[in-house]
């Protein structure tokens, strides 16, 4: 199927060829053709150019996209879609006045929606979650990291991989797994955390091996959870079973996890809501990616992860969702990336760039998604007719998304 795109007011992110990854002040450039056009061939792109030199053939449909921008799908590298129920109560306890971590401790948290997922069919567990899949590919998410994290027990944390390896043979959408059994602890294992890590890498790992069910390892790196000691000895494990790194740290406290993460060649250091010129240091010169989760730090009014100071200090960012049910219950990216500018100061230039090929590179995935490249995937936005790309950001609440591509697909 061949579908081309036609009088596209503005085409953003085009790059040929495509870095890795973008950093610091290169951040800052946005390549887009004005007056243009876009040939897709059943699931990658084919060509662009300027509607000076339309393309001639046959097409099997043409869209015409009269003031209208089109750019690369959003590349969600951090998500928990896969979860059952909801924390609407501990979201009003909050409000009340009880914190994260308070909530935690009297067994809400990430044990409450332990429960829930152990007590779900995995057939009720996949319909719930792919409703929240396809609000966020009409949302415009091309591609999604699926954590675990939310089972806790051997039989759940697989649930919950399985799930989200059928999701990804269902829908037309990008998928990488991750487990992330050290997440928190069980109750069972509240005084006996080392007795949890050894299930984690004596029985866990290997069946998700196994299977097959994950392509990165992950850990909660932060006080009251998982040390660094307890990071070094899950992140070494898991490469035996060719699992790539990819960590939750600095969300609440700094204790030397990103460090820890650069050591074992993580993907990604995820949160950073803290960071210190040491962690800054420590990601120079490295292939890790800092993400940041805006999201998740609107919900729970926690400060701003420094996108800024990260940025300018030369390194890349990628933003994601962290869509949870305890801490970020949203999977909209495009609240994101306006969340990214209004609060962490980024430009529209810089958030789109981190929300597209640094969010690719954040799942491995830089060489098929995340820009307008002959031969990635066939997966676009067409927004509403909107008089510039700084205007995504600036409209926060509206929807400016007119269509969705996913893999030469409309859907």
């Amino acid at each position: 199927m061949k579908l081309l795109l036609i009088n596209i007011k503005e085409l953003l992110q085009v790059r040929e060829p495509a870095p890795a990854k973008l950093s610091g002040t290169d951040m800052r450039t946005l390549p887009t053709i004005q007056n243009a056009w876009l040939l897709l061939n059943n699931k990658v792109i084919e060509d662009y150019g300027t509607m000076d030199h339309p393309p001639v053939g046959n097409f099997s449909q043409i869209i015409d996209c009269t003031g209208r921008l089109v750019l690369p799908t959003w590349c969600d590298s951090h998500s928990h879609i896969v979860f059952a129920g909801n924390r609407e109560q501990e979201f009003v306890d909050r409000i009340n006045g009880l914190s994260y971590q308070e909530i935690a401790e009297k067994g809400g948290g990430i044990l409450n929606s332990a429960q829930k997922l152990q007590e779900t069919s995995e057939k009720e567990l996949f319909d719930q979650s792919a409703l929240r899949l396809e609000e966020v590919m009409y949302q415009g998410t091309g591609a999604l990291e699926i954590k675990s994290g939310y089972g806790l027990t051997p039989e759940a944390e697989l649930k919950m991989l399985r799930v989200a390896k059928k999701l990804a043979k269902k829908f037309p959408i990008a998928i990488k797994t991750t487990f992330l059994g050290a997440h928190a602890l069980p109750t069972k294992y509240k005084n006996d955390k080392d007795g949890y890590l050894d299930l984690i890498c004596e029985e866990m790992l290997p069946q998700v091996a196994a299977e097959g069910l994950a392509d990165y390892i992950d850990i909660f790196c932060e006080e009251g959870y998982f040390s660094v000691a307890d990071t070094h000895r899950i992140l070494t494990e898991g490469k035996k079973y060719s699992l790539i790194p990819k960590i939750h740290v600095n969300q609440f406290n700094a204790i030397g996890g990103v460090a820890a993460g650069v050591e074992h060649k993580a993907l990604s250091v995820d949160h950073l809501e803290l960071i210190t010129d040491q962690d800054i240091e420590a990601l120079k010169g490295s292939d890790t990616m800092p993400v940041a989760l805006p999201g998740c730090s609107y919900f729970l009014s926690i400060p701003y992860t420094p996108g800024r100071r990260i940025i300018d200090a030369g390194l890349p960012l990628a933003l994601a969702t962290d869509f949870n049910p305890g801490s970020s219950p949203s999977g909209n990216m495009n609240f994101v990336v306006a969340t990214a500018c209004i609060k962490m100061k980024l430009t529209p230039e810089e958030a789109i760039n981190a929300a597209t090929l640094n969010g690719a590179y954040a799942m491995g995935l830089e060489k098929t998604h995340g820009s307008i490249t002959r031969g990635k995937a066939a997966s676009v936005i067409i927004t509403e007719e909107i008089p510039s790309y700084g205007y995504l950001p600036y409209a926060f609440g509206s929807n400016c998304i007119n269509q969705v591509i996913l893999n030469g697909r409309i859907i």
